[in-house]
């Protein structure tokens, strides 16, 4: 198994970043940079004869702020801690599951997790997963360095790391680097403790990043050298020749995340075509695509068990011997508690 996708590519589609890429006129996704790739909608495709139009956030909170002021569009692509917000928002209405046939395939704790359902309805389908940890420079930065999360701190890299311009990401790295293991259970001191450790961290960042082609620039020129990253970087990288590994067992532990598509109220475009959409993104192919390309995994459980424990490993979602922050949703106002710290460390407050 290989991993093949272009960073150079990559990096075009971060540039147009906040261009829509205009295909059907009847169905809108609103997503991150990338997932406009071929392979998420050939199967769609195959059946309406173009793949879906496409605009691209950086970040969720962005992402809900341009959809509150009147942004439309007919499929979004949140991760599980925004789902309540934006339902109690009215931002989001239930999928109808007898147009979904591959819903079947999904794993069953996602079909009974209360951010998804409320029991009789489904707000979202669970697309892919992946894991924050160390990324660094194996020709410039020793092992030992990057056995503790403590090499954010460290001086010696003042001005060679980098962190995601994503306020969960970020908090997963400072809850960890502080203690707390399990965020669904801090409480506004655990929150305190790991902003001050970021705020403490701060002046080491060299840039915050907001998607892996830009953190992969960054670390192929050698500017950065140490990064919480997610896995497609350090994989793809990897693959390319460049001397970046992954770290997913520093002492201190490190973070998982899932994401997933939720049905926009009052889309512009077919309510069928969403359905379908979602339905084509749970098909086989589109899991041997996300995981053996990207370095992910897919909301086809059934598809991902046939892959395989090595595959798993080599693109960096096997199991690990220390503390996993799963970034399962929490209590809202702690969260906004964490948007707001964060905004203020990184104007330098």
């Amino acid at each position: 198994m290989t991993v093949s996708r272009s960073l150079l590519g990559a990096s075009v589609f971060a540039l147009a970043a906040s261009a829509a890429f205009a295909e059907d006129p009847e169905l809108l996704v609103f997503d991150w940079s990338g997932f406009e790739e071929d392979a998420y909608w050939a199967v769609y495709a195959s059946i309406h004869g173009q793949g879906p139009t496409y605009a691209f956030f950086g970040e969720e909170e962005e992402a809900f702020q341009k959809l509150r002021s009147g942004f439309r569009a007919d499929v979004a692509h949140p991760c599980p801690h925004s789902v309540d917000k934006w339902r109690q928002a009215g931002l989001i209405e239930p999928w109808d599951l007898s147009k979904i046939p591959n819903y079947a395939s999904v794993a069953d704790e996602f079909k009974t997790a209360p951010v998804i359902t409320d029991g009789d309805d489904v707000y979202m389908i669970p697309a892919d997963n992946g894991a924050t940890a160390i990324a660094w420079n194996t020709e410039e930065v020793p092992a030992e360095d990057v056995a503790t999360l403590q090499v954010f701190a460290n001086p010696d890299y003042a001005g060679r790391i980098s962190l995601p311009d994503n306020v969960d990401d970020v908090f997963a790295l400072g809850y960890l680097a502080t203690g707390t293991t399990d965020w669904t259970t801090a409480t506004m001191e655990d929150m305190e403790r790991a902003a001050a450790w970021i705020r403490e961290v701060h002046p080491n960042v060299r840039t915050y990043w907001t998607d892996g082609a830009e953190l992969a620039q960054l670390m192929a020129t050698g500017e950065v050298l140490v990064a919480w990253s997610w896995n497609e970087t350090p994989v793809q990288m990897s693959a390319e020749g460049h001397p970046i590994a992954f770290n997913r067992s520093p002492a201190e532990g490190t973070s998982m995340w899932f994401c997933g598509y939720v049905n926009l109220v009052d889309g512009p475009g077919s309510e069928d075509k969403a359905h379908d959409f979602i339905n084509a993104f749970l098909d086989p192919s589109v899991t041997d695509y996300i995981v053996n390309e990207w370095g992910y995994g897919h909301g086809n459980a059934a598809a991902m068990a046939g892959l395989g424990a090595e595959t798993l490993e080599e693109v960096g979602l096997g199991p690990v011997d220390v503390p996993i922050l799963q970034q399962l949703p929490m209590d809202i106002s702690l969260r906004e508690a964490q948007v707001r710290e964060f905004e203020n460390i990184k104007a330098g407050f």
